[in-house]
């Protein structure tokens, strides 16, 4: 089983900026990388992947404000938050999904916490 632990959560005001941070119990070379979040009443939506490749997508409504990278030799993806609105309430998950070894992986962490209000 792999875990996954995201840190970084917190209230800021809009416009403000926080770095998120999820580390893996184990190596995450060559394996897809995600951020994901999910406001009260509304389903979970992704915000950004990092591919095995290294390659980054966005969900439309970050692109130019959010930023996800990876730090492999740490275990740790990183999802940078900037110009930060009040719609990006939510708990922000981390997800680990693709194939090792032969085998279909797809883990979730705990979530962190944030919050955009003045």
């Amino acid at each position: 089983q792999v875990q996954l632990v995201e840190s970084g959560g917190g209230l800021v005001q809009p416009g403000g900026s926080l770095r998120l941070s999820c580390v893996a119990s184990g190596s995450i070379f060559s394996i897809n990388m995600g951020w994901y979040r999910q406001a009260p009443g509304k389903q979970r939506e992704v915000v950004a992947v990092i591919t095995s490749g290294g390659s980054t997508n966005y969900a439309d409504s970050v692109k130019g404000r959010f930023t996800i990278s990876r730090d492999i030799a740490k275990n740790t993806v990183y999802l940078q938050l900037n110009s930060l609105k009040p719609e990006d309430t939510a708990v922000y998950y981390c997800n680990l999904n693709g194939v090792r070894w032969g085998k279909s992986l797809d883990y979730w962490g705990q979530g962190t916490q944030v919050t955009v209000s003045s």
